[in-house]
């Protein structure tokens, strides 16, 4: 059983529809409620707005918010779904690297990317995508912007090789740094 006085976390997904106002419509409850927000993404894409939050409170601060999502759901048209979850340990024996991959879009380079890494038994952490038209040239471009956690038990130069080959083969510009603090 868990210590009442101990924060707890949730983690709450909300999306739908776009509208002004729609982040302190979200957030007002959360501090409302006595929790803080300790991570949070948000986003539009097309005409929805997304937003993946982590939030910390007392127990019965936590249990509050619970109750209160479904009049928030319907109030304001979202789908909302939240889970329980506890903090990892993000120090444990990884390494951090960013990985920045540019090439012309075509379907599939997501998950030729996931395997790759999923393959190597390497975490990725966040990943951000973009698809965009070239400057001069108008050619469909897509971007993708990583953090992943390499095992300390893996040698970053072979990783390192290994995946710049992988994306010459399919023809994708590739770097893969150390985080820089």
């Amino acid at each position: 059983m868990s210590n009442q006085k101990s924060n707890q976390s949730l983690v709450i997904s909300a999306l739908g529809k776009d509208q002004p106002g729609i982040v302190n419509s979200i957030t007002s409850p959360i501090t409302d409620s006595g929790c803080n927000i300790a991570d949070s993404r948000m986003t539009i894409l097309g005409g929805e707005f997304a937003i993946l939050v982590m939030v910390e409170g007392p127990w019965n601060a936590i249990s509050r918010l619970e109750e209160l999502l479904p009049s928030l759901q319907e109030k304001l048209g979202l789908t909302i779904i939240s889970r329980r979850t506890e903090a990892t340990n993000e120090d444990r024996d990884v390494m951090p690297y960013a990985v920045n991959v540019v090439s012309l879009d075509h379907p599939g380079i997501v998950n030729q990317l996931a395997g790759f890494f999923s393959s190597h038994n390497i975490n990725i952490h966040e990943l951000y995508t973009d698809s965009y038209r070239a400057a001069h040239t108008g050619t469909q471009m897509f971007s993708a912007t990583m953090t992943v956690h390499i095992p300390a038990n893996i040698s970053i130069a072979q990783i390192r090789d290994e995946f710049l080959e992988f994306c010459d083969e399919l023809n994708l510009d590739a770097v893969l740094e150390p985080v820089k603090g």
